[in-house]
């Protein structure tokens, strides 16, 4: 099971997409032993992956110490970085403290590009420093690529250089409306561009030996069976099944993109939360509606429920509309 914490709302960067609208710290984040406690009780509920996050979570001065404690624990302890402050310095401190890999940040190849996006001109350089700092500290990284319309065609360079670099995995992860992406919806992907690009994705992942991970498009599961492309993961949406969140004022959600509160842990311990949220077990029921009902993948698959609920009036439990092949069922074709 993975959860993963927001640890700060401060960040250096100014991303055009950020779901948390990040930059300044907010008011009542969490304290040092605050979140030790919160720790505490992620382990205790069962968790075996802890991501430390953001905003920027490089901004937290407690980092190390909250790392080392996780890692005490048991917990492995991974990040989700913009990487452009991984010093040399900062990514030995990260591996001597217990941080198992580095999730870096990278949306293009093209400077420009990258540095538009993440709204900061030299944010393209600092980020291969990081990367660079990383293997030079024997941190094992891997890259995480938000994907669009303006970068769609990009995405398989992406992942050989993901290969070229020696990151351990690409992560590509896909828009979902909200914080700051909200006004990038228009560039999102329409629903057969979606299936094909997941089509390309999928024979790439024949090409290379590193892990390719597509985030917030479930439907993966489905064309790699299709494919019958060999992938680790077997499961689409992990929200509120093995996967949540907590922002950086101890708030539990199912996942990043979606708004509902499961509850928050300065009122009531995580493991207790995580057992008994009525948040959480509707999510488990998975009594999905529309075209994820009854179909083929739902078990696999389950559709976004983040998606679903953004464009279903709050209904998480939804047809995730953006799957050509719920549209396809719903026209009565076949796929």
């Amino acid at each position: 099971m993975i959860v993963s914490w927001l640890t700060t709302n401060q960040c250096n960067l100014a991303c055009r997409h950020c779901y948390q609208d990040a930059g300044c710290k907010k008011d009542q984040e969490l304290t040092t032993e605050e979140a030790k406690k919160m720790i505490g009780e992620i382990s205790a509920a069962g968790f075996k992956i802890m991501i430390f996050s953001g905003g920027e979570p490089l901004m937290r001065p407690d980092i190390y110490e909250l790392v080392a404690f996780a890692a005490s624990l048991g917990l492995r302890p991974v990040f989700g970085t913009n990487g452009t402050l991984i010093t040399r310095k900062k990514a030995e401190a990260l591996k001597q403290c217990g941080a198992k890999a580095m999730g870096i940040s990278l949306d293009s190849l093209i400077e420009e590009k990258h540095n538009f996006f993440r709204g900061k001109k030299d944010a393209f350089q600092l980020t291969l420093q990081g990367i660079e700092n990383c293997k030079k500290a024997d941190l094992p990284f891997q890259i995480h690529t938000t994907i669009m319309e303006w970068n769609r065609k990009e995405v398989c360079d992406i992942i050989d250089f993901c290969v070229e670099v020696g990151a351990i995995a690409s992560y590509l992860f896909f828009l979902i409306p909200v914080g700051r992406g909200k006004f990038l919806e228009e560039t999102s992907l329409e629903v057969l561009e979606y299936e094909e690009l997941l089509k390309t994705i999928m024979k790439k992942q024949n090409q290379v030996s590193i892990d390719i991970k597509p985030t917030c498009a479930p439907q993966f599961i489905r064309v790699a069976s299709e494919m019958k492309v060999k992938t680790r993961f077997t499961k689409g949406c992990l929200a509120g099944l093995s996967y949540c969140i907590i922002d950086p004022a101890g708030i539990v959600r199912p996942c990043a993109y979606m708004v509902e509160e499961a509850g928050s842990v300065r009122k009531e311990p995580f493991d207790q939360i995580w057992k008994t949220s009525k948040v959480f077990e509707r999510l488990r029921t998975r009594q999905y509606k529309g075209t994820c009902h009854g179909c083929a993948y739902e078990t696999e698959c389950g559709g976004c429920r983040a998606r679903a609920g953004y464009y279903h009036q709050g209904d998480y439990m939804a047809e995730d509309s953006y799957c050509a092949y719920g549209e396809q069922q719903k026209a009565g074709g076949f796929f």
